[in-house]
């Protein structure tokens, strides 16, 4: 008893975890019995992040987690709190204006998201209560209630369909939002229902919510007059999704059975999180290193400097007030080290941070404004959603991308058919009545046929054999039937008179349409089903008539569909068109040698190959399959098995006719866009929701699997192979893969990916939705962990991956476990549809197509563009020149600080650690903000080591900035190398000078401020000009950023000390750097020591021989505008910038 309830309080009932009773219409049934409403959550959707309460709190707490901003806030505060030598102005107002542009950014953000969701939810639904139609809003719904849903309306919750306007108790739906696929599904009533719900008395039993798509199990009791309750099976033929549409259907009733957060729609839903860079991570780890040096200086300067005291009596002119003899010691020391840090603070400055948002915002302008991405179609551009990840786009490892409408157009067309082994290819304006053409045919046999009733039999079957059905042209419907013909571009007036023309074609597969419009061009024209009835026009114009007796629909495992017929003359036909592997072994085997060549070369065309065979059925043989498909349908337990079983046994036997070919149109540069990134080092994985054969095709069709690709498949169907258990034949299937993928694979060299290894055998991987799921998600955890590490060891082997029949979410959990692995590959995700946004939202970065599917992925995507084909662009051009600018942004910002600071501690022990500044507060607040950020700034917008062109020529450049190349510790422990050597030579060097004591013509000698001005010209010049020689790309902006910056600080400094300022307490610097340049000595140190610290990086620059492959094509590789000395000085690889391509 005990055990029962902490079961039931910790979930562990069966009965209430992993089932639900729904009462339609919220009535008790049977009707006597009491009536205890179940609670269900509401249909109220939420995808945003903050309210108006929680927003400043937690958006605060989110931008504190990131350590930079936190190391400043500390900072400002003993700043504010103790008495320092700086003012708290100097980190306080930079670190202001970072967290409120972010706080308004997210907000705006998320006022967005809050905006979409009351559309949602207050959109009004109509709702039957007592026989009356009643209007709700949609939040408002509840499980039960019974919904009315018109034409081209979206189902407002997941619904199981009880009545429809259709004769036939079907509707029509669009699920582009939820897997893609634009295409028109079928769904059915449930039987023998109540014409009026009113009085319709049931309850429905089904399982508790979970995201598959494509998976419902349930049952419906029907409650009549005190009768034993009717049962109706319930599948997902019977359920209606939230967010598909209605159509070609008036309306139709159905009851709520999951709503709001529950629904699958919202289970497939990913929340979106905030993305953090690479590069972003490499900051906070050179940052802690800094913080590290900073502290150790700190600590230096505070020991010595009471070390220094003990050993010194204290000076008459400087002897401590009562107060500070009053001071506990230990706290005073505390005081000293505080001060120390705000001293040296300026190491890690809050302006990098500034640099660099204002680098990632003004850098994604670029993007929008590349002529390249304008499609003349949309008239549209690029869109950046986000410029956080614009260097991230350099540094991609892992491609997924969706199959429909992102590497195809989603548009199939009928190329070829093959009858009795003759090929037939229609050519335009064919002056045969039958439009046939014989272009080739098998041994000997060129410019021959196939026998006229062949033919005729294998364009009924092309006919017959399909779920398609004509719409007639209406009104509202035109521009939408102008959009079906258009499936392969070819109108129906070849064939059809007048009044046929505005017919349109609706099938739940493109490729039915095209096989129904291949036969039309041929003289045989569907006409549409009427109660049961298939009609054709055959060539002779007349018109046939054949009874539908049963449709034996597609699925994966089968892969192929049937229908049987029956004549005007009581002649009984089975149709079955599939795939060639699912079609051979059912017919006799003599036959399929003449048609399995143009199968194969159809297939390796990269068109979608379909097989079409038939059977004559006796009296008795039907007799028996319909009474064995009236009892599986009603079979609750196993249906799905128990049907296939009978449709195994009827397509057996079967007569081979012939072979189609469809194309599905590729986009634009497809299989060009696949082959660069492929040849910059990036694996392509496709992750669709479409059927392994069409999908398969395409992946050819685009060269991700080319002739001579082994694949390796873990479908459903091969886990059926074997006898054994699906869990036992997964185990070894992985473990054969592996060890042919990853066990007996050649070693592949450093940096080359397997794709371009010669030596190697390629792979390809496919896999469907049902064993991924089995791979994720294993009985025992052990066997999920090895299953997982097989499966990902594999693909990272392969060439190409692709997964077929996938629910979004699923989509999401492979973009997860790749991005999870070993070595934290960096992942991108590109689709057009809303069932691509979970997968959007989990890679790193997020590209949404302006396609046909709505703009659900466009709003939730990082970047969008027109086209696939623009993806080449934005990583080979775009992503490189991003990442290499911001990387070499951050090294030289650390360098310059380093610079900046070291003069000053290294000023401590000349001054008995007093913290003393040696440079002036002007100079301290505007070094970072004015005299160095804007040359800095231009070169991270506009510099282009290699010019774009070559960049888009040779994809391997890419490879040599993978993995975080520039931002390694050892470019970065270069950099601070040469910080450390330049502060050493700026003070050494000026404190040497200074060893005479009088350096002016008058005898007047020079005193500190004078020391610390000459220092910090020294430095402005040297980390400019260094600058300078990294500048390969010279353009009018990075000359007047430059030399405008030299400039502004010589007229800033003469003008700060020129004038008497009445705000200044201390004018420290009155005339100090006048009276500096009027010394010869000084002008002297100053451009020599320039000159040496800037002439190792000369040196190295002009004798070093280039190395490594980009030293071939240097004189390519440079953008050609502006050439200046400077210039010819960098146009070899420097240490620093190109270390890592050697």
């Amino acid at each position: 008893m005990l055990r029962r309830r902490l079961n039931h309080l910790f979930g562990g009932d069966e009965g209430r975890v992993h089932s639900r009773t729904i009462y339609v219409g919220h009535k008790p049934c049977p009707p006597n019995e009491a009536f205890i409403p179940p609670k269900f959550c509401d249909n109220r959707i939420v995808s945003s992040k903050y309210t108006v309460w929680n927003f400043l709190p937690k958006n605060l707490f989110e931008q504190f987690r990131r350590i930079a901003n936190f190391y400043f806030l500390i900072i400002f505060l003993v700043q504010v709190i103790v008495d320092t030598p700086t003012s708290p102005v100097t980190s306080g107002l930079p670190l202001f204006f970072v967290i409120t542009v972010t706080a308004v950014k997210q907000g705006y953000e998320d006022w967005l998201r809050h905006k979409a969701d009351r559309e949602v939810n207050d959109y009004p639904v109509s709702v039957l209560e007592d026989g009356r139609r009643i209007r709700k809003r949609s939040k408002k719904l509840k499980v039960g209630d019974i919904v009315e849903v018109e034409e081209d309306e979206t189902f407002p919750c997941d619904l199981i369909l009880l009545q429809s306007s259709r004769d036939d108790g079907t509707c029509f739906v669009t699920t582009a939002s939820l897997d893609g696929e634009s295409n028109h599904k079928t769904h059915y009533t449930v039987s023998d229902l109540e014409s009026d719900l009113q009085y319709l008395s049931a309850t429905i039993e089904c399982e508790q919510p979970q995201p598959d798509l494509y998976k419902f199990v349930g049952r419906m009791h029907i409650y009549r007059n005190s009768q034993e309750p009717d049962v109706r099976s319930l599948g997902p033929e019977n359920l209606l999704l939230k967010g598909a549409n209605l159509k070609n259907t008036q309306k139709i009733y159905g009851v709520a059975v999951y709503t709001g957060m529950e629904t699958k729609m919202a289970l497939n839903y990913q929340g979106k999180s905030q993305k953090r860079s690479a590069v972003e991570k490499s900051i906070n780890a050179f940052l802690l290193v800094y913080l590290f040096i900073l502290v150790s200086k700190a600590l230096v300067c505070t020991t010595l400097k009471y070390v220094w005291q003990s050993k010194h009596d204290e000076p008459w002119y400087n002897e401590k007030t009562q107060k500070e003899k009053d001071t506990n010691q230990y706290l005073k020391m505390f005081t000293d080290f505080l001060s120390f840090m705000v001293l040296f603070n300026f190491i890690i400055p809050v302006s990098m941070y500034v640099t660099v948002e204002m680098q990632k915002f003004l850098g994604s302008f670029f993007i929008a404004w590349d002529k390249d991405f304008f499609d003349p179609e949309i008239k549209e551009g690029a869109l950046v959603n986000t410029s956080d990840l614009n260097e991230e786009l350099g540094q991609v490892e892992y491609i997924f991308t969706d199959k429909t409408g992102t590497l195809t157009q989603n548009n199939m067309e009928f190329i070829e058919c093959c009858i009795d082994g003759f090929q037939y290819k229609h050519q335009e304006g064919s002056s045969e009545l039958d439009g046939f053409c014989v272009t080739d045919g098998p041994v000997n046999k060129v410019q021959q046929k196939a026998g006229r009733e062949r033919e005729e039999l294998f364009l009924r079957a092309l006919c017959l054999c399909h779920t398609v059905q004509v719409k007639e042209s209406t009104k509202q419907g035109q521009d939408q039937i102008d959009q079906l013909d258009h499936v392969d571009g070819l109108g129906s007036e070849e064939v059809l008179q007048p009044p046929q023309q505005e017919r349109g074609f609706i099938a739940s597969s493109p490729d039915e349409i095209a096989l129904v419009k291949g036969a039309m061009r041929y003289g045989f024209t569907f006409l549409g089903l009427e109660s049961k009835n298939m009609k054709i026009l055959n060539r002779n114009k007349d018109v046939e008539t054949y009874e539908l007796l049963h449709v034996l629909n597609f699925d994966p495992v089968r892969r192929r569909m049937s229908v049987m017929v029956r004549s005007k003359t009581g002649d009984i036909l089975l149709f079955c068109k599939g795939a060639d592997s699912s079609i051979f072994p059912q017919v006799r085997q003599e036959e399929v040698e003449r048609i399995r060549m143009h199968v194969e070369r159809n297939a390796t065309d990269g068109y979608r190959t379909l097989c079409v065979a038939y059977k004559h059925l006796s009296t008795e043989e039907y007799a028996k399959a319909d009474a064995d498909l009236r009892e599986a349908r009603l079979a609750l337990q196993d249906r799905e098995e128990k049907l296939m079983a009978v449709y195994n046994q009827v397509e057996t036997d079967m007569i081979l006719i012939g072979a189609t070919a469809v194309e599905d149109q590729l986009q634009d540069e497809a299989a060009q866009t696949m082959e660069a990134l492929q040849g910059a080092g990036m694996k392509v994985w496709v992750l669709t929701g479409d059927k392994m054969e069409t999908a398969k095709s395409t992946c050819y069709a685009c060269g991700l699997f080319k002739k001579k690709t082994e694949l390796l498949e873990l479908t459903l169907r091969t886990l059926e192979d074997g006898g054994r258990s699906r869990e036992g034949r997964l185990h070894d299937l992985l473990l054969e893969y592996h060890k042919k993928a990853v066990q007996d694979a050649p070693p592949v060299k450093l940096g080359i990916t397997r794709s371009w290894s010669v030596t190697g055998h390629d792979y390809g991987f496919i896999i469907d939705g049902a064993s991924l799921s089995m791979v994720l998600s294993s009985s025992s955890e052990s066997n999920s962990r090895s299953y997982k590490n097989l499966f990902l060891q594999i693909c990272q082997n392969c060439t190409a991956v692709l997964c077929c029949r996938m629910a979004p979410l699923q989509k999401a959990q492979i973009v997860k476990l790749v991005k999870n692995s070993k070595g934290s590959p960096i992942t991108l995700s590109i689709g057009d549809g809303a069932n691509d946004v979970s997968m959007i939202l989990e890679a790193h970065v997020g590209i949404g197509i302006k396609g046909r599917e709505g703009r659900q992925a466009v709003k939730n995507s990082d970047y969008a563009i027109p086209k696939l084909k623009h993806l080449k662009k934005l990583l080979l051009a775009h992503g490189h020149l991003y990442y290499v600018r911001i990387a070499h942004l951050v090294q030289y910002f650390f360098y310059k600080n380093l610079c900046f600071i070291l003069p000053q501690f290294l000023y401590q022990f000349f001054c008995g650690y007093s913290q003393q500044p040696l440079y002036d507060a002007a100079y301290l607040t505007m070094y970072n903000i004015c005299f160095t950020s804007m040359p800095i700034l231009a070169y991270s917008l506009l510099e282009q080591h290699i010019c774009i062109d070559v960049l888009l020529d040779n994809s391997t450049l890419y490879r040599e900035i993978a993995k975080n190349a520039m931002l390694r510790w050892k470019l970065f422990l270069y950099w601070t190398a040469l910080g450390i050597f330049h502060g050493l030579v700026f003070f050494f060097g000026v404190w040497f000078l200074f060893s005479n004591p009088a350096l002016q013509d008058n005898g007047q000698v020079f005193g500190n401020w004078s020391y610390g001005t000459i220092v910090f010209t020294v430095l402005v010049f040297t980390v400019t000009l260094k600058l300078a020689l990294d500048t390969r790309h010279w353009t009018w902006i990075n000359h007047f950023v430059i030399w405008g910056s030299l400039a502004f600080y010589v007229f800033f400094s003469f003008f700060w000390g020129g004038i008497i300022w009445p705000f200044l307490k201390h004018q420290r610097l009155y005339f100090v750097f006048a009276n500096m340049l009027s010394s010869v000595s000084a002008w002297l140190i100053i451009i020599l020591l320039i000159l040496l610290s800037l002439l190792p990086e000369i040196l190295l620059v002009v004798l070093r021989k280039p190395r490594g492959p980009h030293a071939r094509q240097m004189k390519h590789r440079l953008p050609s505008s502006g050439t200046s000395t400077i210039f010819m000085l960098s146009q070899t690889a420097s240490t620093h910038s190109f270390s890592w391509s050697d």
